[in-house]
């Protein structure tokens, strides 16, 4: 039997805890706060995105960072894998738009809760509310784990501290530290999924409007660097949503270098310019008496109506019978590409994951286990892993917590 330190009690390490002692293994797992799971609650918006039930193509594409570190690990434990776990141990789930899978009730907590009976079932030891300070290694293979209570003797530490998102569930860069300290190396972090800041103030004069089946395109000069269609949201400082958030996982390293990109909307995707042009020249026709600001209500949602007379230039007081076809060219134009500036990212607080981590050429992505020192393993967030959003980076957490079990395991 394997005494065995798990560090940390988010999805990783809990996922992995379950199977290790499964197996018979002793399995201590060290959480610093009152309870587990504490970053798994809120994913989804609480609702827990437990995994993405899409094929194997679909999945790597989902992968932002070094997703050929990942084939391995992902065969080892797929998504329908996942689920079949999940289901075993009395958790009901549905797919929803998109291949997302959560739990039937919508409520993270009956992930949670599985998690533990699971935990308690197989006697996984808990040691909530206990930090651990260090991991120490001699002739480089791991020997311990320091906590405030003293050091302690383990055969293998597996550390699944997660990023340095949401550091109030205590995802404060803990593991990029023991990393270091056992000599390997961590590549700059950066939030990710993280809504986007903006320069123009007719942004945030629509704070709160929030637009469906939009194209967003962001542009470093004439290079396009994202454009995808989707949903959007304005806030006081800038966009948000589904959009922005996935945008802002590949367009990071970018405006890090850059200071600042240009974005545009689509609001009107489905049309051609030509067939804009047509639609306004109809409603033009029908009130062409009437000023300019009384004239494009059906185009817009009302929040958006004062915004896009502002930037038009063309005056509101302005008869529509009046509008030159220069005028006209240069609305449809807008409305076609809605500009704004993009001049950052929120921080890690906002961020829903953390892109960069510990280098993964130094880890095994068989076994996850470290090539500078035996018997350690780096799993979860903590390692140089990130996707976009729609359960892909639990996927990533169950996946490889799953490889480092089963290199364990066979060790037997």
């Amino acid at each position: 039997m394997t005494k065995i330190a798990i560090i940390g009690g988010g999805a990783a390490g809990m996922y992995a805890s379950v199977f290790l002692a499964e197996k018979g293994h002793e399995v201590h797992v060290f959480e610093k706060n009152e309870k587990l799971g504490k970053k798994l609650f809120i994913t989804g918006k609480g609702r827990c995105n437990v995994t993405n039930d899409c094929d194997e193509e679909t999945f790597f594409s989902s992968v932002i960072t070094n997703s050929k570190f990942l084939y391995s690990s992902y065969y080892g434990c797929t998504s329908q894998n996942v689920m079949d776990f999940f289901t075993s141990i009395g958790v009901k789930l549905k797919t929803e738009r998109g291949n997302r899978v959560f739990p039937a009730s919508d409520h993270s907590s009956d992930i949670i809760r599985a998690l533990e009976h699971k935990m308690r079932e197989t006697k996984v030891q808990v040691h909530l509310r206990t930090e651990v300070t260090d991991i120490l290694s001699e002739e480089n293979c791991i020997k311990y784990v320091v906590t405030a209570k003293g050091k302690e003797a383990f055969d293998k530490v597996i550390v699944a501290t997660g990023g340095y998102s949401y550091q109030a569930t205590g995802s404060t860069g803990d593991g990029y530290r023991f990393a270091e300290n056992t000599g390997h190396s961590v590549t700059k972090i950066r939030p990710a999924l993280v809504p986007l800041e903006v320069k123009e103030d007719y942004i945030t004069k629509l704070q709160g409007l929030a637009l469906k089946n939009v194209q967003l395109t962001i542009k470093d000069q004439k290079k396009k660097l994202y454009e995808e269609f989707g949903e959007l949201l304005f806030t006081h400082f800038g966009v948000s949503g589904p959009l922005v958030l996935t945008a802002s996982s590949k367009i990071g390293k970018q405006l890090e270098k850059k200071g600042s990109l240009l974005a545009e909307i689509d609001l009107k995707p489905a049309v051609s310019k030509e067939q804009l042009d047509a639609r306004i020249l109809r409603e033009f026709e029908t009130v062409k008496n009437k000023q300019f600001k009384n004239a494009i209500g059906g185009l817009f949602p009302a929040k958006l109506e004062p915004v896009m007379i502002e930037i038009s230039k063309i005056s509101p007081e302005k008869k529509v019978n009046e509008i030159t076809k220069e005028e006209r060219r240069r609305f449809i134009d807008l409305i076609k590409a809605f500009p704004f500036t993009i001049t950052g990212m929120r921080d890690f607080n906002e961020a829903i994951i953390t892109q960069g981590g510990v280098k993964t050429k130094e880890i095994n992505p068989s076994t996850m286990e470290s090539k500078k020192v035996k018997n350690l393993y780096f799993i979860g967030e903590v390692l140089d892993l990130d996707a976009v959003t729609g359960g892909f980076n639990l996927q990533i957490a169950w996946s490889t917590a799953y490889a480092a079990v089963s290199a364990i395991c066979m060790e037997e």
